[in-house]
C-alpha cells in the first residue's frame, strides 16, 4: 500500500516538473519578442521620389514597412501620446529608415490619431502562439477586407505639417521633450563602459546612467527639445552600431 501512496506521489511530482518547464519556456519566448519605442513615418509618395522606399504603401492597408521584422510579422502599433492601438502587418522589410521604427500606412495615422509633430508609436510583435494574437486575428482579417473596399478618399491626414492646426484633446499636446535610451545592463560597471567608450568615440558629452532598480541601469542621451537635435544625436549613436537603441519621451525614460 505504501508502495502505490509512493508511486502517486513520484507521479504528482513529475507532472508538476513538466508543467513548470512548459510554463518556463512560455515566459522565455514571449520575452523575446520584438518591441521598440519611437517615432514613425507616414507613407507619402515623397518617400518613393527619395527612393527612401522602393515600394508605395496603400492608403487603405493595415500595413507598415520595417527594418528589423520579417514580412508578414503581425505587431501591435500604439499611439502612445492617446493610448489608442490596432494590429497591423509588415508588408514589406526596409534597411534605411534608422532613425524612425517604422513606415505606417495613412490608414494607420489616421485611426490612431497620431500627430506628425510628435509621431511617437511604440511597435510590438504579436507571437503566433500569443493570447493576444488568437483575440485580435480575425478582427483584423475583417478590417482588412473592409479597407481593401473603402474609397482612398475616405482616408484623412490630420497635422501633414507642423504648420497644421490640430484639435486635440486636452492634455494631450506635450511640450517636445524626448531622450534616447541606448542600453539597460544588469551591471552598473558595463554601464559605466558604454558611457566611457561613447564619450570618447562621438562628440557626446551629455551621456548620463540611471539606476532604475538594484539590477538595472539604463544609459541615456538628453533630454532633447527639438526634432533636429534628437536626430543628429540619434545617427551619432546608431553609427557606433548598437541594437534596437529607442526614443523615449523623458518622463518614461
Amino acid at each position: 500500500m505504501n508502495y502505490k501512496i509512493l508511486f502517486i506521489l513520484l507521479l504528482f511530482i513529475l507532472s508538476a516538473c513538466k508543467i513548470d518547464t512548459i510554463n518556463s519556456s512560455k515566459i522565455k519566448y514571449n520575452q523575446n519578442k520584438y518591441e521598440n519605442k519611437g517615432f514613425a513615418l507616414i507613407y507619402s509618395d515623397e518617400l518613393l521620389k527619395k527612393k527612401i522606399i522602393k515600394k508605395k504603401i496603400d492608403d487603405r492597408s493595415l500595413s507598415i514597412y520595417h527594418d528589423y521584422l520579417n514580412r508578414g510579422t503581425k505587431v501591435k502599433i500604439t499611439n502612445l501620446i492617446n493610448k489608442k492601438s490596432l494590429v497591423a502587418q509588415v508588408d514589406k522589410k526596409i534597411k534605411n529608415i534608422n532613425f524612425y521604427n517604422s513606415v505606417l500606412s495613412k490608414r494607420i495615422f489616421t485611426e490612431l490619431e497620431i500627430d506628425i509633430s510628435q509621431p511617437y508609436v511604440e511597435i510590438v510583435e504579436i507571437k503566433n502562439n500569443s493570447v493576444f494574437i488568437a483575440k485580435k486575428t480575425k478582427t483584423f482579417d475583417e478590417e482588412k477586407k473592409v479597407a481593401n473596399k473603402a474609397p482612398v478618399e475616405e482616408i484623412s491626414i490630420k497635422n501633414l505639417n507642423s504648420n497644421t492646426k490640430s484639435k486635440s484633446k486636452p492634455g494631450l499636446n506635450k511640450p517636445f521633450l524626448f531622450s534616447i535610451k541606448i542600453a539597460d545592463f544588469y551591471f552598473e560597471e558595463n554601464a559605466i563602459n558604454l558611457k566611457d567608450r561613447i564619450i570618447s568615440e562621438t562628440l557626446i558629452k551629455n551621456v548620463k546612467i540611471l539606476k532604475k532598480t538594484k539590477n538595472k541601469h539604463r544609459v541615456y542621451i538628453g533630454p532633447y527639445r527639438n526634432i533636429n537635435s534628437l536626430q543628429n544625436k540619434f545617427y551619432s549613436i546608431n553609427n557606433l552600431g548598437f541594437e534596437n537603441i529607442e526614443i523615449l519621451r523623458h518622463e518614461d525614460i
